[in-house]
């Protein structure tokens, strides 16, 4: 016997008298309802997970993550510099910086698409993976471009102004450098140092040594963090034509280059016990705890002089995200207790 859709929905087939009877029963209505139900669970199963994906998706082209900790080094620079904290500015700076983080990750992708379909870690990013067009990214990190400065525009036009300076250095001069010499690494650092200093700008629309020296504590900071972790990828950098160590290869050359600026960073992380650096000041008890942090990172970079091994690469690299995290917190304690 050949069945009609129409049979379980009270729907009378024709030529069937006999199922048009057994349709008109309203048994058979009663087997529509779960039909229909399932049939809107469904509909609505699928937009919830396209949407989701989309969500997933801009989260990933503006490297959410990434994102959110620049966003927080920056609310750091801002309790430092800020004589009375501002809600209204506190949200600019956090929605600015967002969208211009977001927007220099988002150019980046589209910049690196082809490089990424190329590397294990990457491929399933979305304009690679085919997920998103290259103009749905561009439309997105134009409309963060946009919103972003003028965020920050309404904080100072100094703080849109390194905003800017951010984004045209990570997209302009950074990302194309990458395939072509180790110096992306130093020139990466300089918008890779801006946020932190930036909150600073955003409080007091000033730029002097206390700002400068959030810079260079972040700039130092950045040579360790990101030779640890291009030493861990390297193999899958190199699929791409990345050149992201020092000297090209998982050698002591690196290995040592990367405790001079673990140093160096340390050095400059306390150097405002001192009173050298204006308003920016670090108790002992605050400066004591940056170094012993310092020390502890400086350790990670000696054992990765001694084994040479992505695991200890990846522990360098762990504890360096701790430490710039925990010494930003240590700063702005330290302002208010002391």
């Amino acid at each position: 016997m050949k069945f009609h859709s129409g049979f379980f929905c009270g729907f009378n087939p024709k030529n069937h008298k006999t199922l048009a009877l057994v349709a008109k029963d309203t048994r058979w209505r009663y087997l529509c309802q779960p039909i229909k139900m399932w049939m809107k669970s469904a509909v609505g199963s699928v937009k919830n997970n396209t949407l989701s994906l989309l969500f997933s998706d801009f989260k990933e082209i503006t490297k959410a993550r990434l994102a959110v900790s620049v966003v927080f080094s920056s609310i750091a620079g801002y309790f430092l510099g800020a004589y009375q904290v501002d809600i209204v500015s506190l949200l600019l700076l956090m929605f600015g910086g967002y969208c211009m983080v977001g927007a220099s990750n988002a150019y980046n992708q589209i910049i690196e698409k082809d490089l990424d379909a190329l590397m294990k870690r990457t491929r399933n990013r979305p304009i690679p993976s085919g997920r998103m067009s290259v103009k749905t990214a561009m439309m997105v990190a134009v409309t963060l471009t946009v919103l972003g400065i003028l965020s920050l525009l309404a904080l100072s036009p100094k703080t849109a102004m390194f905003g800017a300076i951010s984004i045209f250095l990570y997209t302009s001069v950074y990302t194309p450098l990458k395939t072509k010499s180790p110096l992306a690494v130093f020139v990466g650092a300089f918008p890779g140092a801006i946020p932190f200093m930036l909150g600073w700008v955003a409080a007091t629309d000033d730029f002097g040594i206390e700002p400068g020296t959030l810079f260079m504590i972040q700039f130092f900071w950045q040579f360790p963090h990101f030779w640890a972790l291009g030493w861990m990828l390297d193999e899958d950098y190199k699929q791409a034509g990345f050149k992201m160590l020092p000297t090209g290869k998982k050698d002591k050359g690196t290995a040592l280059q990367i405790i001079l600026y673990t140093i160096w960073m340390i050095v400059i992380s306390i150097i405002p016990v001192f009173g050298f650096t204006g308003r920016l000041h670090l108790s002992i008890p605050a400066a004591v705890i940056v170094l012993l942090s310092g020390l502890v990172m400086l350790f990670f970079a000696f054992k990765l002089y001694e084994n040479r091994d992505n695991a200890s690469a990846r522990k360098l690299m762990l504890a360096s995200v701790t430490y710039i995290s925990l010494i930003q917190i240590v700063y702005v304690i330290d302002k208010f207790i002391s």
